[in-house]
């Protein structure tokens, strides 16, 4: 005896939780067909994909250990929800590549989730991210090679965008050329990043810091532009480091030979990236559609990469996204053959009852159906 058919149970409707949203089709088509992309172009640069888990060890270390969704499983582990890749990545290569061969190219792409809202598109709290990871590697060709592919990256998806280069380091080594440390160093670095002319005059006057320094913290703020700015940049790096960190900037210019604009006042997140980084922008966004820089892995493993926000980058595409294919209803499988054939979508007649399939056709936006070797009206005759 046969068991009763179930049925799903019936659940209260509810709005989903702030910050997430449902995706729906077009607009899912259009990000996988970003995706893919992608996906190919990275591949062809050598970058092999990867996949980590959604779920990671909680890590006070992490990044984003505090804006981090964490849960605890049923053996009391508290774990987290992967709220960047970088860091998952370097947990990659340290167990699966810990004797490389290095450089290790890899790409990626998935979900991301942060308990406090971000100012990703629409503010929200899971989003996609693709991206790629250069492992065991430095210095001005590698950063160059990075420059290069996150120009095609945005030329393979039609998005215009300005590359925009920063140095966080440059801001650091021009501080301690000046003397200044501890709470007035952290101070100033968030004035300068903000290029606040008012903070910084402030903040001189509460540390009790000479004309000369205050002036060189005010010519950091105007580091903007394009490669005059290196020139800038040289006057005002007296120690070695920041000498090494414009030395650097002009061979990885030289390499790149391109249009690219500089920020060298940008110093946010100094303290976790340690080269070159770099952004880029597109036209009606306040938010760049991809970013990434230079850092260093746990046990001193040098890396680089970039990643690009998939819903930013769709709403920068948008407009120059090809149409989607035609729909057609094929009344048969030898018409469903045919449309495909010619680059359409078919989806299959589940009736004979025309009446049906008429009204199905109009609520669909279906002009044509198929059958045999031939397209028609719909709700024509064959």
């Amino acid at each position: 005896m046969s068991s009763p058919a179930r049925t799903l149970p019936v659940l209260p409707s509810a709005p989903v939780p702030e910050g997430t949203r449902d995706v729906l089709p077009p607009e899912w088509e259009q990000r996988e067909a970003l995706r893919a992309r992608l996906s190919h172009l990275f591949g062809s640069w050598g970058y092999r994909g990867v996949e980590v888990p959604a779920l990671e060890y909680a890590d006070a270390r992490h990044p984003q250990d505090a804006r981090a969704f964490k849960l605890i499983d049923s053996g009391g582990q508290v774990l987290a929800l992967r709220s960047e890749f970088t860091t998952a990545i370097g947990r990659l290569v340290r167990t699966q590549f810990p004797e490389g061969p290095f450089p290790l190219r890899l790409h990626y792409s998935g979900r991301l989730w942060l308990r406090a809202l971000t100012s990703e598109l629409g503010r929200l709290r899971e989003f996609g991210q693709t991206g790629v990871e250069l492992i065991g590697t430095l210095g001005a060709r590698a950063d160059a090679e990075l420059l290069h592919l996150a120009s095609a990256a945005l030329a393979a998806v039609s998005v215009e965008a300005q590359l925009e280069v920063g140095f966080p380091g440059f801001v650091d080594a021009v501080l301690e050329d000046a003397v200044l440390h501890g709470p007035a160093r952290e101070a100033l670095h968030g004035a300068v990043d903000r290029k606040s002319g008012a903070d910084i005059d402030l903040l001189s006057r509460q540390h009790g810091l000479s004309h000369e320094v205050t002036h060189t913290l005010h010519a950091l703020t105007d580091l903007y532009g394009g490669p005059e700015v290196l020139d800038a940049a040289s006057k005002l790096a007296q120690g070695a480091r920041a000498q090494a960190a414009v030395a650097h900037l002009r061979e990885v210019s030289e390499l790149y030979d391109g249009g690219l604009l500089y920020d060298l006042g940008a110093s946010r997140r100094y303290d976790y990236y340690t080269g070159l980084t770099f952004r880029a922008y597109a036209a009606g966004l306040n938010q760049p559609v991809l970013g990434g820089g230079r850092y260093t892995l746990e046990g001193g493993l040098p890396g680089a990469g970039f990643a690009m926000g998939l819903e930013r980058l769709l709403r920068a595409a948008a407009p120059q996204l090809p149409p989607q294919p035609e729909v057609v209803l094929a009344l048969d499988a030898a018409g469903a053959e045919t449309a495909r054939g010619q680059g359409l979508c078919a989806e299959l007649a589940w009736t004979d009852d025309l009446t049906e399939l008429r009204r199905y056709s109009a609520a669909r936006g279906i002009r044509r159906w198929a059958r045999g070797s031939g397209l028609f009206e719909a709700g024509g005759e064959a």
